[in-house]
């Protein structure tokens, strides 16, 4: 499970996160969603282990993730807004940076996640050739490198046509009857229908709210 205990951020004197905590269970997926500039990005960033907290702690399946951070790499999958990928090189060369045993990833690539997202379908293309969505899938792809439990995703599906969000929920779904858990943040209402709980940022705190909130309501909480 995820336990997540008062963390602090913050860039120069601005405060951006102040006291935040979270929990989550096996094959849960938490929401997160707020105005932009909330802080959002920073939390997820710090639960993934590319940016430091100032204080608070983080564990992961009874894991201190803050006292050794190898536990950021076995733990979590991490898939950020901007595109992660290096763009002169094949899909297949940018799985192999990744998936360093190239007997696992071919397995994965024939019955397993990789082949669940279609990436055989354009193994061979350049990064820059690719579509958004391909782009996406292919991140989604590298961040279940090593089948971490835990997926974090920063508005996966921002800019993506409907057809590519709808692949990604059917995905997700997919990860989490695995019993994977999910974090994402979003701003949109369709993806929360796949969230078991849902927070609200907001002046650098989270709060718990009701997961059935929408339109209005949801945004009245902001």
């Amino acid at each position: 499970m995820i336990e997540i205990n008062n963390l602090t951020s913050a860039y120069g004197k601005k405060k951006v996160l102040n006291g935040v905590s979270l929990s989550g269970e096996r094959g849960e997926c938490i929401g997160i969603v707020g105005p932009n500039g909330c802080g959002k990005s920073t939390l997820l960033s710090i639960m993934a282990g590319t940016l430091k907290p100032l204080s608070g702690s983080i564990s992961y399946y009874g894991n201190d993730a803050l006292g050794n951070r190898t536990v950021f790499t076995k733990m979590t999958g991490y898939v950020p807004q901007e595109n992660p990928l290096m763009p002169e090189l094949s899909v297949y060369d940018n799985l192999c940076l990744w998936y360093t045993d190239k007997a696992e990833l071919r397995k994965e690539l024939e019955q397993g996640f990789l082949q669940i997202l279609g990436i055989q379908e354009f193994i061979k293309m350049p990064v820059s050739k690719l579509s958004g969505g391909m782009k996406k899938r292919v991140s989604i792809g590298i961040a279940l490198s090593g089948m971490p439990p835990v997926l974090i995703l920063d508005e996966p599906s921002a800019a993506l046509d409907l057809v590519c969000k709808e692949e990604i929920k059917r995905y997700l779904r997919i990860y989490l009857e695995k019993m994977g858990t999910v974090v994402i943040t979003t701003h949109e209402e369709s993806e929360l229908e796949l969230c078991d709980s849902l927070y609200v940022m907001k002046d650098g705190r989270l709060s718990k709210v009701d997961r059935t909130l929408r339109g209005e309501k949801l945004t009245a909480q902001f």
